[in-house]
């Protein structure tokens, strides 16, 4: 072993164990689940979930930011064919939870949520596509690095909570005067149930296959 590499390794810092500090965080966890329970049962499932779905994230590092800058700056399309097979999934599930509402003259839930489609969307698409990159991820990107300690994300998480507290109140104003200008589509009035969701998933493959010829293309140019 050379000098200069016996001074290196001397001025290194003995590593932290980090272990019982993670143990200190999971009974912590656990406790504050038992606290929640006594208040509510929902509220200790909520916990539960988060906790388990900020789990996934972090160790999936499952952004919506990565998905689409990834392939630009680095050639990968793990991340983007990773939301493609999520979005194949959901589409199956909601589906039939839909259409098994439909048959039983259930009010179908997520309805609420079919807004139209107009030129805010596009701007508002564009606006949020801008911001995520700069920042360097999405919601729940930035929510997952905010706990592994990121400043960046920190302060991203701080507008990102002034912009939604600034557009929840100024969203009846903007719904008005443009979102409901727009048009609503809901795919199964226009080319049925089974029409639909063939539709969608055909769409959500051919995606997925651009994406691997991305990367694949990628590799071979490197």
């Amino acid at each position: 072993m050379s000098e200069t590499n016996i001074r290196a390794n001397s001025n290194r810092k003995p590593k932290t164990n980090q272990v019982p500090i993670g143990i200190a965080l999971f009974t912590a966890m656990i406790v504050f689940g038992i606290f929640l329970s006594t208040k509510s049962s929902k509220l200790s499932l909520f916990w539960i979930l988060g906790c388990c779905f900020g789990f996934i994230l972090q160790k999936s590092r499952f952004c919506f930011a990565a998905s689409f800058r990834d392939p630009y700056l680095t050639g990968s399309t793990s991340v983007t064919r990773a939301v493609l097979i999520a979005f194949a999934i959901t589409t199956i599930s909601f589906t039939a939870i839909k259409y098994g509402a439909s048959l039983k003259g259930l009010p179908m839930p997520g309805q609420s949520y079919i807004a139209p489609i107009s030129l805010a969307t596009v701007i508002g698409a564009f606006m949020f596509g801008i911001g995520m990159v700069i920042a360097g991820g999405c919601a729940s990107g930035t929510l997952m690095r905010v706990g592994e300690g990121f400043g960046m994300q920190m302060l991203s998480l701080i507008f990102f909570i002034i912009g939604a507290l600034l557009g929840a109140r100024n969203f009846g104003w903007w719904d008005i005067n443009f979102i409901q200008k727009g048009v609503t589509v809901f795919l199964p009035d226009i080319f049925g149930w089974a029409g639909a969701l063939a539709v969608q998933l055909l769409v959500i493959a051919a995606l997925y296959i651009l994406a691997d010829k991305w990367e694949s293309r990628k590799l071979f140019e490197d």
